[in-house]
């Protein structure tokens, strides 16, 4: 059972996150919260598998309640997809770089909402979907690149391809048939390079990759 937790200081808005989730047979919403500092207090107490954390509520903003999640060593399973509107990226990439594990807008169908509570729950980011890999294109064009770490340098020539690969937004089965390798033999090697790292999931090697100049904004594979 996925285990959710709600953090929007708009009572309808989290009404109608409840409604759709519990439908599912496999998520349960455990808590609400309307402000970030409700937010970390329930996920410490609560340890949800999934927080969905809105950008824009009182007391704390959603960037500084997922910073504290995501660096709480007691909350290391816990996943944040960001919910925003998209006017309000400036702060998306700062939440994607700090650790959250994606992020969705507002208006999203029900469809796509269950199924990124699916995908962070089971340790993945949500990285594919087209307006995902364009904020995250645009705003880390934005941010000044740092020299590589030496981290990258331990990466093999394989590794290194499978990265742009994650960076570009494509999925472990794409890249499989893109590099002409099993899915089994390219989660390996995303894992690999995840551990080299220090990383702590595709959402975080996807801002890396950017800022490293691995990948150039707007790059898509053909």
């Amino acid at each position: 059972m996925i285990r959710a937790l709600l953090a929007d200081d708009q009572t309808l808005v989290r009404a109608g996150f409840r409604s759709i989730l519990s439908d599912e047979d496999d998520i349960e919403v455990v808590g609400e919260a309307a402000n970030g500092v409700q937010a970390v207090a329930q996920a410490r107490e609560l340890r949800p598998d999934v927080v969905l954390m809105d950008i824009r509520m009182p007391e704390l903003d959603g960037l500084e309640a997922t910073n504290q999640i995501v660096t709480d060593a007691r909350l290391d399973g816990v996943r944040v997809i960001i919910l925003t509107t998209f006017d309000l990226d400036d702060y998306v990439y700062g939440a994607l770089k700090a650790g959250a594990s994606g992020f969705l807008v507002k208006d999203t169908e029900p469809a796509e909402l269950i199924h990124a509570v699916r995908v962070v729950a089971r340790g993945d980011a949500l990285i594919a979907p087209s307006v995902t890999r364009r904020l995250i294109a645009e705003f880390a064009g934005r941010v000044k690149r740092p020299e590589p770490g030496p981290e990258l340098n331990a990466l093999t020539e394989r590794e290194r391809e499978v990265m742009v690969l994650v960076a570009a937004g494509l999925s472990n089965d794409e890249i499989a048939e893109r590099l002409v390798l099993s899915p089994a033999t390219v989660k390996t090697h995303v894992s690999r390079i995840m551990t080299k790292l220090r990383m702590r999931d595709r959402a975080q090697l996807v801002v890396l990759a950017y800022e490293a100049g691995m990948i150039t904004p707007g790059w898509l594979t053909p």
